[in-house]
């Protein structure tokens, strides 16, 4: 006579209520409160990304962090590592080392929006065809479309909807934002290097 393998305890209670309905709230609540909170700031003081340059490495660290974390700040953070790749006395590859870790710090507040209120973002045209990539290829769509700081917001709502792993989506957008950002300080090194004898 076959044994009928036990039955998992149903989850019940205040336990499961929090975690259902309270957990993924409070995330929500502080992504909100970051773009918020950094948006305001940028606004207070719009000088003070210009002085982050002279900071180096950790400029381009802090940068990132801040300029990834919200959308609503007018300021291109590729603008920004490409000015700094024209400064000799910094590694284009430690300012794109810098900065990608930065932005995968960064960008985990459009992930958390997306675990946390899947329906916020009105779903268009762009949002279904992105939607359709990072269902299909994962990780690999969240890799190469971090090279397109453009609409990458989008991309962190719908992979935090999806229920990706937050490791997999840090790593894949910190990996895909060191290259391009490597890419355009390198090119930003190089182009410098290329006309300075003409000024010299």
């Amino acid at each position: 006579m076959e044994q009928t393998p036990p039955l998992k305890p149903v989850k019940t209670g205040i336990w499961a209520w929090l975690k259902k309905r309270i957990v993924p709230l409070l995330g929500l609540i502080l992504a909100l409160a970051i773009i918020i909170v950094v948006g305001y700031f940028y606004f207070k003081h719009p000088d003070f990304f210009e002085s982050l340059k002279g900071y180096g490495y950790l400029g381009a660290f802090v940068i990132s962090v801040v300029l990834n974390a919200t959308v609503i700040i007018p300021v291109s953070n590729m603008a920004i590592i490409f000015s700094l790749g024209t400064l000799p006395t910094l590694s284009p590859l430690l300012i794109g080392l810098a900065g990608g870790l930065g932005a995968g710090i960064g960008e985990m507040t459009g992930y958390i929006v997306g675990r946390s209120g899947r329906g916020l973002l009105a779903k268009n045209t762009i949002y279904a065809r992105v939607e359709k990539w990072v269902k299909r290829w994962g990780w690999v769509a969240v890799f190469f479309l971090s090279g397109v700081p453009l609409f990458f917001d989008i991309v962190g709502i719908i992979a935090g909807a999806a229920r990706m792993p937050v490791w997999r989506f840090f790593l894949a957008c910190w990996l895909g934002r060191t290259v391009s950002y490597c890419i355009v300080a390198y090119l930003a090194h190089i182009g410098f290097q290329a006309i300075l004898p003409w000024f010299g």
